[in-house]
């Protein structure tokens, strides 16, 4: 049997006081000599919240109790079965803990959960503890983490696994403050989910989802990136984290902007915060208003400042959108778009390689884009074809000797876009027909058979391009939005006119198999 509304909001608002007054009470007896500094951010805060439009705000603790208790019963009727929570939650042990949820929060940055599970489930396998990931080589954790993306993230996990291992006795920091200021990689985000998860602290967490579910809940429509909503993205996410469960909380409100809340299609119907959801609130009027052909109502709140003062309101010049419904929030800052480099890639093969066809692989600088990763020999390249060929020659050259520069063929191109680089490869391909097989490279190379190829710590960007070299993966390759593969077959012959100039402009490639200090000279 339901109990009656009226019931439950005295029951909250019962429950809202008895926490008030505890929390008052923590904080009198923790603030008896405040530092200055504290005293200060504290002022700063009060004047902030004092500026902002109640609209913008939870004023009402009961409406904060509300919050907690709707998306906690939410969160255990329907939170999703991953390997990471089953850990966390079956492990007593407090550092295997807060290891088994570090892990995970790096991992998902920037990264889907369906991808993450089998990644995830293979890195505890290898390297179940702290001390076992500090054990590893950066060449074995570049091996697995391989195909995931933004490949600093497992370097910099590493990292903090050996500083917590050689410097903090093995014992993984229990607060978001000390988490951040000791470990190299973890940020506000990550310190703060792995805090609450693994160690209980009342700290909220703001990540994409939380940001999109805070902005449509507050109808804040002003840039989420900037400093100020940030700012107070985060005092809400404090606000509203449930001391009692605050990890369970910060999973709830994550999990509630990935499945309902999602970007572009959320299921308001579903959501079960949407009754105290401004955005829902908003939309709900404005179909009422075009049944009734009513010009307005006073029943629901709007924000009292007026937009042109309010820091948290879309700007004037960006109106409410009717069409949108709740994606209005958060409103999308311009992105910067990527700069454009290119490249020219080879794939050097030696068919006849004792054991088997053998293709030569390269490391690359220990910092950078892609560090200590393996690829083929690249060049930087400009559009001039002959000079490409050229500089790429003399880069294979010092890796493997005299070749034969006549076998370089171009094959294709692959355009591939990093976070912050739009890369097109050129792709070359040459095999050593007929050579006696070079055995012998430099620090830094080696050969590896096809099959070791598929399983080294090499990006995705290079099994594109190999796939290039295969002649397998013509025109687009499927399975990722974020490359590009084209070859000569895949692409438009061009006209009569652009064929003469074509010819007229093709770097002489001689006949013979002079090697690469003829064409040089």
């Amino acid at each position: 049997m339901k109990k009656p509304q009226a019931a439950v909001r005295s029951r909250l608002r019962k429950q809202a006081s008895r926490q008030e007054g505890s929390e008052k009470r923590v904080l009198s007896s923790s603030q008896v000599k405040p530092s200055t500094a504290a005293g200060l951010a504290k002022r700063q805060e009060a004047a902030w919240q004092a500026s902002v439009s109640s609209y913008h705000l939870f004023r009402d603790t009961a409406e904060v109790m509300a919050f907690r208790e709707n998306l906690l019963n939410w969160y255990d009727r329907e939170k999703r079965d991953l390997p990471w929570r089953r850990l966390a939650e079956g492990e007593v042990d407090l550092d295997r803990r807060a290891y088994a949820v570090w892990v995970s929060e790096v991992m998902l940055q920037q990264t889907q959960v369906a991808t993450v599970i089998d990644y995830y489930t293979r890195w505890m396998q290898k390297w179940p503890t702290l001390q076992d990931l500090a054990g590893a080589s950066l060449e074995e954790v570049n091996q697995l983490w391989a195909g995931l993306g933004y490949y600093s993230r497992g370097r910099r996990l590493q990292q903090g696994a050996r500083k917590v291992v050689e410097e903090l006795g093995g014992h993984v920091p229990h607060t978001a403050e000390t988490l951040q200021r000791l470990l190299p990689g973890v940020g506000r985000y990550t310190a703060g989910a792995i805090a609450s998860i693994a160690f209980g602290q009342a700290t909220g967490v703001v990540d994409g989802n939380v940001i999109r579910v805070l902005c449509r809940v507050r109808a804040i429509g002003a840039d989420s990136s900037s400093t100020l909503v940030s700012q107070h993205l985060w005092g809400l996410a404090q606000q509203l984290v449930d001391p009692a469960r605050p990890g369970d909380f910060n999973q709830a409100a994550m999990e509630l902007g990935a499945l309902v809340c999602t970007p572009q299609h959320p299921h308001c119907s579903q959501c079960p915060v949407r009754s105290l959801c401004r955005a829902y609130q908003k939309v709900e009027r404005g179909k009422l208003l075009a049944s009734q052909s009513l010009p307005g109502s006073p029943d629901v709140e709007e924000c009292a400042s007026s937009t042109e003062l309010c820091q948290l309101c879309a700007h004037p010049t960006e109106p409410w959108d009717q069409t949108l419904g709740v994606t209005n929030f958060p409103r999308k800052a311009s992105r910067k778009p990527p700069r454009e480099e290119c490249s020219a890639i080879c794939v050097l093969e030696q068919p006849r390689a004792l054991g088997g066809p053998q293709i030569l692989l390269v490391q690359r600088p220990s910092s950078g884009l892609l560090a200590g990763l393996w690829e083929f020999p690249s060049v930087t390249a400009e559009a001039s074809g002959r000079c490409q060929r050229e500089a790429l020659l003399q880069e294979l050259q010092s890796w493997a000797g005299p070749l034969p520069a006549s076998h370089l063929q171009h094959l294709g191109q692959v355009v591939h876009t990093f976070s912050h680089i739009k890369l097109t490869y050129q792709v070359y391909g040459l095999a050593l027909e007929g050579q006696t097989p070079v055995t012998i490279v430099p620090p830094g190379a080696r050969w590896l058979t096809r099959e070791e190829f598929h399983t080294a710590a090499i990006s995705t960007a290079m099994k594109k391009v190999f796939r290039v070299y295969e002649g397998q993966q013509p025109g687009i390759c499927k399975g990722s939005k974020r490359s590009q593969v084209s070859t000569p077959s895949s692409r438009k012959k061009p006209s009569p006119g652009q064929q003469l100039l074509d010819s007229f402009f093709r770097p002489l490639i001689p006949t013979d198999s002079s090697n690469l200090n003829s064409m040089a000279q």
